[in-house]
Formats: structure tokens, sequence, C-alpha cells
């Protein structure tokens, strides 16, 4: 095996988690989530609660946040034979076909019922896992708008399978930002879901600020594969600038990106990448250039947003950081605890 720098190996990234800091449900209040604040500059790291994360914001800061909305993107569905099938809609292929995870085997030309009259039908198996689908409501092709309609009605949000549990009716809100607007994520931009309605009042009152949309999808919660790397083939995901938010990141002189996303969005903004789907894989040997400063959880590990992390503040630095949050009894992943990177 050829001789890989240790910032670019796979296994640098591990660390081992108490399963008791998983957070299986958010903190409520949400302002009561506990927050590390480090300070590159100074090497001061600061532990409080995110109510107090507005006297750590800079007052020239631009503030990035996703408005992207997730959808009821898990659906359970079953076949001729009653064997149930687990379904996790992407995004529309066509016009009426849907690009999906099916957890099991499933075989092109299989059909599968679903309540209300829906069905849909294996179209195509892809190579990298996916399969083509499409549905149709009383026998007649559906159109991904009105797929759209039918998550609603039938669909489950699709919550991180590290929960390890089933969603409930209270994820329809507590996985659902409050600057949700634009339907289309799998997964929630989770360093958003910290703010309550007031807070959010009170960021957009007191600090300038743009909305980008990055529909997240199922790579987030992949892990890397590669030992190498830098050989990982990054997922790409839909993402939107507008020509607003685009003059103000051209104009800022300190941008501090609420969540990974926000970050991916304005550096793929910010090196030119234009309309094109967002496949921006951060880390070390590709580290951000655009951003002062990040606002996130803490990330599974071996997964391209410790990477992404590591881009900011090195290899040493991040797992350093993790191994006190573990001390301090930080709770961790999508419905866990923050840290500030200044």
């Amino acid at each position: 095996m050829p001789n890989i720098p240790k910032e670019f190996k796979r296994a640098s990234y591990a660390y081992h988690l108490p399963q008791h800091l998983i957070a299986t449900h958010p903190i409520n209040p949400k302002e009561n989530a506990k927050l590390m604040v480090y300070e590159r500059a100074s090497g001061k790291i600061t532990h409080t609660i995110f109510k107090e994360i507005f006297s750590f914001f800079p007052k020239d800061a631009l503030v990035v946040l996703n408005d992207t909305k997730v959808m009821k993107a898990r659906l359970f569905a079953h076949t001729a034979q009653k064997r149930r099938v687990e379904i996790l809609l992407h995004h529309a292929a066509s016009p009426t076909a849907c690009l999906a995870q099916v957890r099991g085997k499933v075989r092109p030309g299989l059909v599968l019922e679903l309540e209300q009259g829906y069905s849909c039908e294996v179209l195509e198996v892809l190579s990298d896992g996916l399969r083509v689908l499409g549905f149709r409501h009383e026998g007649k092709p559906l159109e991904w708008a009105k797929v759209l309609g039918m998550l609603e009605l039938l669909g489950h949000m699709p919550i991180p399978p590290y929960l390890k549990r089933p969603d409930t009716s209270q994820d329809t809100q507590d996985y659902q930002s409050v600057f949700a607007k634009n339907l289309g994520a799998i997964a929630a931009p989770t360093a958003s879901l910290h703010f309550s309605q007031s807070a959010k009042d009170h960021l957009l009152k007191n600090f300038k600020h743009v909305f980008i949309t990055l529909h997240v999808g199922a790579g987030t919660f992949l892990s890397v594969q590669s030992e190498d790397i830098r050989e990982h083939p990054m997922h790409a995901e839909f993402v939107e600038v507008s020509f607003k938010a685009g003059q103000a990141l051209d104009e800022a002189r300190y941008i501090l990106c609420v969540g990974t996303t926000a970050l991916r969005a304005t550096e793929h903004y910010k090196r030119g990448l234009g309309l094109e789907p967002c496949n921006l894989f951060l880390h070390p040997g590709n580290p951000v250039r655009a951003a002062q400063a990040l606002l996130t959880n803490f990330h599974l590990p071996e997964s391209t947003l410790i990477m992404l992390v590591a881009s900011m503040v090195g290899l040493d630095k991040c797992l350093e950081l993790y191994k006190i949050a573990i001390e301090h009894h930080y709770r961790f992943y999508s419905y866990g605890d923050g840290m500030l990177i200044l």
C-alpha cells in the first residue's frame, strides 16, 4: 500500500463515541443545547449554551443560511406477496420517474403497492445502488409535483438511520429548520435545527444574512470507503445561489456559515462553479477558502463532514476538539449539540 499522509488516511478520522452521547431527540428548549466555541486565532475554547451564541457572532459577519426543506421522503410499500419494502426517495429523474434507494433486492418490472391507490414500478436498477421508480395513482403516471403531494400524505420524515428508531409526528417539527422554505432535501441541515423562532427573528433583525439553497442528499449519511480520502467520489447535490445572495457573498469581508451545507454552497459559488450540482469535497487537501466561521454539529467518524471540519482547523485540532466534546458530555450528531468555529 502506498504511504498515505496522515491527513488523507480515512482511519485518521475515526474516534470512539460512547453510545449514550448519540442524541436521539433534540434538547427542549433549543437554546439549552451545549455550544463549544473555538477561536482559531487565539486557540481559546469556551463552553457555553446556544442561548449565548449571538454574543460570539462578529458584528460585521454575513451569516449564510440554507433554506432547504426536508421532504417526507421515506415510504413503506409492499409487494404482491406482502413483503415490506422501504423506499427513500431522492429526486426527479425525468418528468414521470424518480431516483430512490430501495432496501432489499428488487428487479425491473416489480410493482410495489402503497396506500390510498398509489403504487410504483421499478423501472431500472442502476449500478450505483439507486433505483429508477415510476409512481402511479389509480393507474395514472405521476409527475414530480404530484409525487411531492403523495409524500405529504404517505411519507415519513427521513431521520438518520443511526438514531435506530422509527420517526414520530414530533420529528415532523423537530427535523425541520425554522429557515426551511424550498422543498427538496432528504436530510436536514442540522446546524439550523438549533434555532428557535425567536432566535431566527433575532438573527434576521440584527445581522446581515443571505439565504442559499442546497438540497441535502443521501450522501450526507455515507462514510468514506476509500483508504485515501482523496479518492472518495463525492455525492452531488442541487444548489442555488440567487443573484442577490451572490452579490452579498462577493462584497462580504467576513462570512459565517450556519452548517456544512451553507459552507459548501458558499465555497461552490465563490469558486465560480455556477449552476453545476455541488459535489465539492472539503478536506485538509482542499481547504475552505471563502468562509471565516462555521456553526456545525459533531459528526460521524470517517464522514466527509468531520473531514470538512478538519479542513478549517486541521486534523489534529479537529480530533482534539472532538475529544474535549466527549469529555464534556456534548451530545453528538443531528439532534446533538453544536460547535462554533471562529
